[in-house]
């Protein structure tokens, strides 16, 4: 294989329990967003929009319908002879472990081979389950221009939430001091995004090292990114300016949805500039009833509206029948809403059938309603079912 200047490994494996029932059959970034995405159309279509022709997604758990999406790359343009999308699951052992990565930088370790068959002088390690647009070339340059020997992507938090993230500390040129892993008492409000870019050759050896620690976690914010501060090595905070949101709790999965009603937002999946790239579909028809009411809504190919929606996203092949409101929800690709229901601020997910004058969520809850089964005719949901 030739050899490559900068090499893309998306960490995929993670079950994504906070996401409760829509992860119980597929891998968090299998999950449906935005009408006709997935979670891992983002840093797919960000490599490809930044010229990385090689990605590696490492995958583990409820992986079979991620492995089949994401195995041929011909989505996002990388299926040529000299680029590719290569599904990497948890290698076989011949000791008595589990065939399982056992942690974010143990997953880039056991793939050590692959990444040296293209001996790349960069690697670009993501998550798999982060809404945003990137130009990873653009971190690239500041890597280089840096001479660092690792970088990694800031976004500015409000300070009062800054204790929900690792913090990056950095002297006034930008160079990280010190990294906080969910400080009680921030120092900064420099949150990491979970995206570094590492020269390899250092990275190499500092991977094979930690993995000889028999109290590691394997971790790259618990212990890869510690061993390179406690080696004075060069780590620079690239700070982003973007759109990006962790999409990892029902409530931040309905925020980044909702997010699309905005007009003004960064995030644009309309944007042609840079693309986000999903599987290809037939187009399918809309149909908005004459009785309908759509005020601001977020509304996907081959939707059926006859009832009310306000402040709603839908995904492709809702269907709303006459006399029902949706307010202030997600619902995902072929939700079916009956006659005279009432939905407000609830995330429902695929296929879930709503049955007639039922009433499901309410104005004043204090968080989202994850409604994952079907809901019987008249039903009051006031809990996650």
């Amino acid at each position: 294989m030739k050899q490559i200047e900068m090499l893309a490994m998306i960490l995929a494996g993670g079950r994504g329990s906070r996401l409760k029932d829509l992860t119980n059959k597929v891998a968090k970034p299998a999950v449906s967003f935005g009408g006709k995405y997935h979670i891992v159309d983002f840093p797919l279509s960000n490599c490809a929009n930044s010229g990385i022709d090689v990605v590696g997604v490492l995958t583990q758990y409820e992986s079979v319908l991620l492995n089949s999406y994401v195995a041929a790359g011909r989505r996002w343009g990388l299926d040529s002879r000299d680029s590719g999308v290569y599904v990497l699951p948890p290698r076989e052992k011949a000791d008595a472990e589990l065939d399982v990565y056992r942690g974010t930088a143990d997953a880039i370790t056991q793939n050590i081979d692959f990444i040296d068959s293209y001996d790349p002088e960069y690697i670009l390690i993501l998550s798999g389950d982060h809404i945003y647009k990137m130009n990873y070339d653009k971190m690239l340059q500041f890597h280089k221009d840096n001479n660092a020997d690792a970088t990694i992507a800031v976004i500015g938090v409000p300070m009062k939430e800054a204790s929900r993230f690792g913090i990056m500390n950095t002297d006034d040129k930008g160079r990280i001091v010190e990294f906080e892993e969910k400080p009680a008492h921030p120092k900064s409000n420099l949150a990491s995004m979970g995206i570094y870019i590492f020269t390899w050759k250092t990275m190499r050896r500092i991977l094979i090292e930690d993995m000889t620690k028999e109290d590691s976690s394997h971790d790259f914010g618990k212990d890869i990114i510690p061993a390179y501060l406690a080696e004075n090595r060069k780590l620079m905070a690239y700070q982003f300016k973007g759109y990006w949101k962790d999409v990892g709790t029902i409530d931040s999965l309905w925020e980044a949805n909702m997010d699309l009603l905005d007009k003004k937002n960064e995030l644009n999946l309309s944007d042609n500039s840079w693309k986000i790239y999903t599987e290809d579909a037939t187009e399918l028809p809309q149909f908005i009833g004459p009785e309908a009411k759509v005020n601001v809504a977020y509304i996907t190919q081959g939707c059926r509206i006859e009832g009310e929606v306000d402040k709603s996203v839908l995904f492709t092949g809702t269907t709303i029948e006459k006399n029902a409101k949706v307010i202030d929800t997600v619902l995902m690709t072929d939700v079916h809403v009956g006659e005279g229901s009432v939905i407000t601020r609830a995330l429902v997910a695929d296929g879930v059938k709503i049955g007639k004058g039922c009433t499901v969520g309410s104005a004043d809850s204090a968080s989202i309603l994850l409604v994952a089964s079907d809901v019987a005719d008249g039903e009051t949901v006031k809990e996650e079912k």
